[in-house]
């Protein structure tokens, strides 16, 4: 069983990490049952918010602004991660939304990893839900700030030893077995500077406030803006 891992959890605008972004990584560092030392870093994604995220996490347009992107935060949650072993609720979510963006600015993050939600489906079968917020009533866990990344990687760790001293002596602690973690990614070209022009030419064409800094887009992402744009708006005439 893991005696040092590093329990992570981000916060973002949407579920797909293809086209969301992360807003918050929280993550705390555990060695021999205690915790060593804590990250937390708000992250500007270049976007407005939506109303549920900011009424869910409690983070806001305003907290965000002069936030580091996450191509500046990430180096720094690197180094705070080291080689250690990840630890998450719903790690895959977390480990995809990372891992895509590790990759993108040529960093490598291939990781063990344990999973408190697969574990507790296992020890803690028929049970309604197997959320964050409800296995830590089930365990009188107190999280006041939840859906703060932070907060919730230190739930995610009381919920690991919860889970462990559940577990002691029954033939399941094989569920606490660090296994590789798999999520397969490409790297993604950023905007290219003709997309920026063409971009922001089609916003001010259109009077559409879109609330979103062009140069944090990928080359894909911007494609898509820009055809939807075209098929909603229209082109610019008389331009290609």
């Amino acid at each position: 069983m893991a005696e040092k891992f590093v329990a992570v959890d981000i916060e973002t605008t949407g579920l797909n990490p293809t086209t969301e972004r992360i807003i918050e990584i929280g993550a705390v560092s555990v060695e021999n049952g205690k915790i060593t030392g804590e990250f937390d870093m708000l992250i500007n994604p270049g976007r407005q918010l939506s109303s549920f995220i900011t009424g869910l996490t409690g983070i806001t347009d305003a907290m965000l602004e002069n936030a580091l992107t996450i191509q500046e935060a990430l180096p720094h949650f690197l180094e705070f991660v080291g080689e250690d072993i990840l630890l998450g609720h719903h790690l895959s979510f977390d480990y995809s939304f990372l891992k895509k963006n590790i990759v993108n600015i040529r960093g490598n993050f291939e990781r063990l990893g344990m999973d408190t939600l697969k574990i507790a489906r296992k020890a803690l079968p028929g049970l309604e839900s197997y959320s964050l917020s409800s296995l830590c009533g089930h365990y009188h866990i107190k999280n006041v700030h939840a859906h703060r990344a932070c907060d919730d990687a230190r739930a995610t760790v009381e919920l690991y030893f919860c889970l462990k001293e559940e577990c002691y002596g029954k033939e399941i602690d094989s569920l606490f077995v660090p296994k590789q973690l798999i999520c397969r990614v490409k790297k993604e070209s950023p905007i290219t500077d003709a997309q920026v022009k063409y971009l922001y030419a089609l916003l001010d064409y259109h009077k559409i406030d879109l609330k979103i800094q062009a140069e944090s887009l990928t080359k894909s992402e911007a494609s898509r803006i820009i055809d939807g744009i075209i098929l909603n708006y229209g082109k610019i005439p008389g331009r290609r």
